[in-house]
């Protein structure tokens, strides 16, 4: 059978929350169990460092996040479940890539512009505290998904850059030095859904609008109390589209709990019990995750024993592709 490397990094900053178990967690750990699928999912604990440099906390969230996949159903036995820094080669692999990469292109990164056009409107030097890590993010990224030739990666619309990034450093590390990496492609599924916060945007630990996927049943309860809702009253109609509340409860429930629930908006009920069944509803399918989250977190010493694991089982890949790429580039061996 044909295999298909499948690549999900997962950043190790904050605390995960409903928007990432329904974007990307769950759908990445369906795609693990095909059998047609090689999968790898990784911490990416140095990316990390660019956005957060409190140690404490960078710590805690890799913790919180190996403990999450586990608990949500990951096999580390059927899928490569490893973290960044264990594996040296993709830190030597990026700096292979980054004497090669265009600086051009580094210029035209989402982020890196982002950054320089905040700084432009605030009328500060365009490089104020932009950071080098920053600014060769995606080269990193690029390292991540070409040390096992990713075939594909399954990112949202606005990381599909990162993806043709990579696919061009490859390209131009490949026209340069002969065929060495495969071309990856970015794997963007449509029906995977993006989850509104409590104020109505997207669900992000950027807006502080987030729903904690393993607090405790009265911390969800009170979370999902504080979804925004609008005036209207018990007995009137509510739309189901124009709802946070309906578009959680969708991302739970199956075709007929979801026609259930639009007919009990067609038919007025109060934002009281429609909060009241979310909630329900969104416990009973996290109960038995959140019970192995906590075992897990109280026990980090088999955490710890699960990534070394998974990075043991890769470096033999890591290392036999970084030699590929030492050998293409001059750094041989005097024999």
């Amino acid at each position: 059978m044909t295999t298909t490397r499948v690549l999900t990094g997962i950043t190790t900053t904050g605390t995960p929350h409903l928007g990432n178990y329904v974007g990307a967690i769950r759908p990445a750990i369906a795609a693990s169990q095909d059998p047609s699928v090689e999968a790898y999912l990784f911490l990416a604990d140095y990316h990390a460092l660019i956005k957060n440099q409190n140690p404490d906390e960078v710590a805690q969230s890799s913790r919180e996040i190996a403990a999450t996949w586990l608990a949500l159903g990951l096999d580390p036995q059927q899928t490569h479940f490893y973290r960044q820094s264990d594996i040296p080669e993709i830190t030597e692999l990026s700096w292979v890539l980054a004497c090669s990469a265009a600086k051009g292109l580094m210029n035209r990164a989402h982020a890196y512009k982002a950054a320089v056009q905040a700084n432009d409107s605030a009328g500060d030097d365009p490089d104020f505290g932009i950071t080098m890590g920053l600014f060769s993010y995606p080269i990193l990224m690029a390292a991540d998904i070409l040390i096992f030739n990713a075939h594909k990666v399954p990112v949202g619309r606005d990381q599909i850059q990162h993806v043709e990034m990579a696919r061009d450093i490859a390209q131009r590390f490949n026209h340069h030095y002969g065929e060495t990496f495969t071309l990856p492609e970015a794997e963007v599924d449509d029906h995977v859904a993006v989850l509104q916060g409590l104020d109505g945007r997207k669900m992000s630990k950027s807006y502080g609008n987030t729903i904690t996927l393993f607090g405790t049943p009265r911390q969800l309860q009170k979370s999902i109390n504080k979804i925004k809702t609008n005036l209207l009253e018990p007995g009137e109609r509510k739309d189901p589209q124009d709802s946070t509340v309906f578009q959680v409860w969708c991302a739970f429930a199956d075709a007929s709990e979801r026609d259930r629930m639009a007919q009990a908006f067609a038919e007025g009920i109060g934002w009281g019990e429609a909060k009241k069944q979310l909630f329900e509803r969104v416990n009973d399918e996290l109960a038995p995750a959140r019970e192995e989250y906590g075992r897990l977190m109280a026990d980090p010493a088999e955490l710890e024993a699960i990534l070394q694991h998974g990075a043991e089982r890769l470096r033999a890949k890591s290392t036999a592709l970084l030699d590929m790429v030492r050998r293409a580039v001059g750094l041989r061996t005097y024999r």
